[in-house]
């Protein structure tokens, strides 16, 4: 799978701008399915029919990722930002950004170098296109970027600019491709625009009308410095979710991703996220809803240009879903 996450996480995709990803996916996931088909605000909904009564179960991962837009550009030929996502203005400042158009830009601040203890808002950071006037700019207000980073393997470790959540793609395309018999009928669905609101999901969700919804995405890994009372931790096994800002898991679903689990000796981690949520937040809450969870791959410096996951944790998320789709749902809890 690495060179499948090489080949997603080098791709630009900025929330709304996400094409360019969607149809690397939809080559991949084309002679596996039964039915595919993009919807109007830009998912690609995939549907792989069960063999049996099973329920139906949509999976969701985002291609989308954090990235800027160009809000001014004074005469001098600099530009101002604005944010798509959640970037943190103290992670760009040195940093690349790469237009849709292949325009690049330095990404510095106001009166640089500063002393280590002032952070910087998005109102002090500019871009520099190394001209010098506004009618030399390559871009213009409105235009989109992401960080320019590439894809680099470190063994274990695997560092990109868009682990999230391309890692989640590359995951429910591997899945699809070893899923050989299912009783349910599973939609794996790439969504858009999740960075900015899980907007995406809601329209996918609606269309979908699933029974179990399931978000494959990155979560914070709590073993960096400093990093404490957090329990997830790179390297030891998929993140089941049991609640974040936007949702709690349904109980009946996450236990029988843990009896799963523990069944075919998958490892596997508890996660409480204090900020931040999925897609699943959205599928839960479309028509009447639905019972809704997250498995997530733990991500260290999340939300950065250079975001790092355990290969290990990735093969084992397959092997997880693979597991959880070959067997009939069991979700006693769910009244």
């Amino acid at each position: 799978m690495k060179e499948l996450i090489k080949q997603l996480t080098e791709i630009n995709g900025p929330s709304g701008h996400e094409q360019a990803v969607r149809e690397m996916i939809q080559d991949q996931v084309i002679p596996f399915a039964d039915h595919v088909e993009i919807g109007p605000l830009g998912n690609l909904h995939v549907v792989k029919k069960g063999t049996g009564k099973g329920q139906r179960i949509m999976l969701a991962a985002h291609m989308d990722e954090i990235g800027l837009m160009v809000s001014h550009i004074d005469k001098n030929g600099f530009g101002r930002l604005t944010k798509l996502g959640s970037v943190f203005p103290q992670t760009m400042v040195g940093n690349r950004a790469i237009f849709t158009n292949g325009a690049i830009a330095v990404i510095n601040a106001e009166k640089w170098p500063r002393p280590d203890d002032v952070d910087y808002s998005l109102r002090q950071l500019y871009l520099d296109f190394g001209v010098s006037r506004k009618e030399d700019v390559p871009v213009r207000v409105g235009d989109v970027a992401a960080f320019q980073r590439p894809f680099v393997d470190l063994g274990n470790a695997l560092l990109a600019k868009s682990m999230d959540d391309r890692v989640g793609c590359a995951i429910l395309i591997e899945t699809l491709k070893q899923l050989k018999e299912t009783p349910h009928e599973v939609h794996f669905v790439f969504t858009v625009q999740e960075e900015v609101g899980v907007r995406g999901a809601v329209t996918a969700a609606y269309k979908v009308h699933p029974d179990i919804a399931i978000a494959v995405d990155t979560t914070d890994s709590g073993d960096t410095p400093e990093k404490k009372h957090y329990e997830v931790k790179m390297g030891h096994g998929p993140a089941i979710k049991m609640m974040d800002t936007g949702m709690l898991a349904h109980p009946g679903l996450r236990q029988w991703m843990i009896d799963v689990a523990t069944a075919n000796d998958i490892p596997y981690q508890l996660e409480i996220l204090a900020f931040g949520s999925t897609d699943a937040r959205a599928m839960q809450l479309t028509h009447e809803g639905s019972a809704a969870g997250a498995i997530s791959v733990p991500c260290r410096h999340i939300h950065t240009p250079s975001e790092i996951v355990s290969y290990s944790d990735v093969l084992n998320a397959v092997k997880l879903l693979l597991a959880l789709l070959s067997v009939p749902a069991k979700l006693d809890s769910m009244r």
